[in-house]
């Protein structure tokens, strides 16, 4: 998932998409009832949603891989549609971003698409997950939980199926998600925390069979940020007690995180423990400047949460994994494979996952 990058990014997508009526979208409310697998499909009466997919791959020899395939979808406003009833309207934008952390080699490749709903180009199923852009596609089968990954640019490729281990977690409370103190700013957010994995990853002349673990999120709402915020850091993590845990803290412009900053602690049963931002600390104690965009991002964590008795150092397996998506979301941001070292209960413990830093190399627009 994440913490609302599209909801940033969107609003500086090169098709202006000027202003929205404001009841047009329904808005992200408590008492949601989230239903499978309806939920996994499209929600087109909300502004916009996003189908987050990131994960470790390994071969048989022990080479390790990172991976990222997001597909994003953004609803156009009807006054802003000028051309209805043709096929060719634009009522419903996609985006995507698909990424390989190649970590023997040192190198981090990206690719990414823009396209609209309609002609076949690009969609996504309301009933069900199908969400595609060409040939980039996340989709399962009607009453299957497997999931299947396809992604391919030139000499980069994925095709992976996808097993969840435990069920859907929903994050927040009352069914919403928070983003702000006020009531519209939020969203409906569930993960799958731990999906077994499997397939096939060509990279360059070389093709490789990979297993690992994956981690999906599924977001959606309409709402505003606020307006004090400049961006946020987000984690997923998988520890090898079988427990799994996300965390986003949202960042104003001091660096303190704002009060609904929050995550989810998902004990080994799969049951999902609501972490508000003052159960746990977060902080970085190494940065990496870009030399690329200049941007200096924390790198290295230390991540407490002490009702859990959870003390963790979180670290990326590289520090070059930056995406800056000029030809779609147009926003430069930092995603990339981590692990995790630490003590649980007073007993080791380590783990791998994502870290998604954003509003580093600029400040995200407040307004969607």
């Amino acid at each position: 998932m994440k913490i609302w990058p599209l909801f940033a990014c969107l609003f500086t997508v090169g098709l202006a998409l000027g202003s929205e009526t404001a009841n047009e979208f329904r808005q992200a409310t408590e008492g949601y009832r989230y239903e499978f697998p309806r939920d996994h499909g499209s929600h087109e009466e909300f502004r916009t949603e996003w189908w987050y997919y990131t994960g470790q791959l390994t071969t048989k020899s022990g080479r390790r891989f990172g991976y990222q395939l997001t597909f994003f979808r953004r609803g156009v406003p009807r006054e802003q549609i000028k051309t209805l009833p043709s096929r060719w309207s634009v009522t419903q934008l996609y985006l995507a971003h698909f990424a390989v952390t190649d970590l023997a080699k040192g190198k981090f490749r990206y690719a990414e698409k823009i396209s609209r709903a309609g002609l076949g180009k690009a969609g996504a199923e309301p009933n069900r997950l199908q969400v595609w852009i060409d040939r980039w596609s996340a989709e399962s089968l009607v009453n299957a939980d497997r999931h299947s990954l396809s992604a391919a640019d030139g000499d980069l490729a994925i095709q992976l199926d996808l097993t969840p281990e435990k069920p859907p977690v929903i994050h927040g409370t009352g069914g919403i998600s928070r983003k702000g103190a006020a009531t519209a700013q939020a969203s409906h957010y569930y993960s799958f925390t731990r999906l077994s994995t499997a397939g096939k990853l060509t990279i360059g002349e070389e093709s490789f069979d990979v297993t690992g673990a994956s981690w999906m999120d599924h977001e959606f709402g309409s709402a505003d940020l606020g307006k004090d915020l400049v961006g946020w850091d987000w984690f997923s993590l998988q520890l090898a007690d079988r427990t799994e845990l996300m965390l986003y803290r949202l960042r104003r412009a001091d660096g303190s995180a704002d009060p609904v900053s929050s995550g989810t602690f998902i004990d080994r049963i799969g049951q999902g423990h609501h972490l508000s931002v003052g159960d746990f600390t977060l902080e970085p104690t190494s940065y990496w400047t870009s030399a690329a965009s200049k941007a200096r991002y924390p790198q290295r964590w230390r991540l407490v949460i002490p009702s859990r008795q959870l003390s963790l150092e979180v670290l990326p397996l590289m520090a070059e994994q930056e995406l800056s998506t000029t030809r779609s979301t147009q926003v430069t941001y930092w995603e990339g494979a981590i692990d995790a070292a630490g003590t649980s209960e007073g007993k080791p413990i380590d783990g791998q996952g994502y870290m998604e830093l954003t509003g580093y190399a600029e400040r995200f627009k407040e307004k969607l």
